[in-house]
């Protein structure tokens, strides 16, 4: 897959905060993705991060 740094995916399962689009800020090993709706940022491992994007906005 190949996902690019400031590119807005939607994930297959919402966050506790019920958004589901997220904004990548970093890529490698891990990705950290900063949610839209509340702004929280996490760190995800790369292949779980791959299995979790349903869709790549922007």
């Amino acid at each position: 897959m190949d996902i690019q740094v400031g590119q807005i995916i939607k994930t297959k399962k919402p966050h506790p905060c019920s958004g589901d689009e997220w904004e990548v800020l970093r890529v490698g090993m891990d990705f950290k993705l900063k949610c839209l709706t509340c702004g929280r940022e996490v760190m995800v491992p790369r292949k779980k991060a791959e299995k979790s994007i349903k869709q790549i906005i922007k």
